[in-house]
């Protein structure tokens, strides 16, 4: 093998790189936020709503998690300007993020959720707390507890898959790294750098998620 590294180009174009790289940020942790949202709700809705609110969830969770994040993503930058219903490619790349990782997301919590004891539950209830109370102290916070590393594995996956939404020309680090290497044609150290910085994100999410669970979760279960 004669090839030569060369990373002159590489480097000549970061400034590109960072910016796609911030972008992947913001994709990242807006779906992470508000698909921690949709699946608190949908958890909520699947174990204790009424029938029909428990079938759309399940439906909604099947139909997610059965078929490939590019097609749901094709779908919703391609199919549903069908319907009237546009998006520019970077907010069509957070709606897809943020329903994919609600899906998955929400069996996590549900899990979470059906894991709290109907004895705390009814000394909530005992005690006074009205069902909001009971919902967000008794049941959410101890079950966002029981499966906190379930679902910040699921979050950096969701921040590593999000280099799929450059296919829909969202301006994330993939789309960047693409651009410079069609510029430059130097693909190997392109992408080499690509996945170090992929790694150095999921590095960064890990301490982040170890932080917050030390800061937020770091009381006993029980005296």
């Amino acid at each position: 093998m004669n090839y030569q590294l060369n990373f002159a180009p590489v480097f000549a174009n970061f400034d590109h790189l960072l910016a796609g790289m911030l972008v992947t940020l913001e994709l990242s942790v807006g779906a992470m936020l508000l698909g921690t949202v949709v699946a608190v709700l949908c958890a909520a809705g699947k174990t204790g709503g009424p029938r029909p609110v428990r079938w759309l969830v399940d439906v909604y969770i099947e139909l997610i998690r059965n078929t490939p994040f590019l097609i749901q993503i094709f779908f919703i930058f391609f199919g549903l300007p069908a319907l009237g219903i546009r998006f520019s490619p970077n907010t069509a790349a957070l709606v897809a993020l943020t329903v994919n990782v609600g899906a998955y997301a929400t069996e996590i919590i549900r899990a979470g959720i059906e894991s709290i004891q109907k004895g705390q539950i009814e000394a909530g209830t005992a005690l006074g707390l009205r069902p909001v109370q009971i919902f967000r102290y008794i049941i959410v916070k101890p079950a966002l507890r029981t499966v906190y590393p379930a679902l910040t594995s699921q979050f950096i996956y969701l921040m590593l898959t999000s280099s799929v939404v450059s296919v829909i020309s969202a301006t994330d680090l993939a789309a960047a790294g693409n651009d410079i290497q069609s510029q430059t044609f130097a693909s190997f150290e392109v992408y080499l750098v690509i996945t170090g910085m992929y790694l150095v994100l999921s590095i960064v999410f890990s301490g982040l998620f170890s932080l917050i669970r030390r800061r937020a979760f770091n009381y006993p279960l029980s005296r």
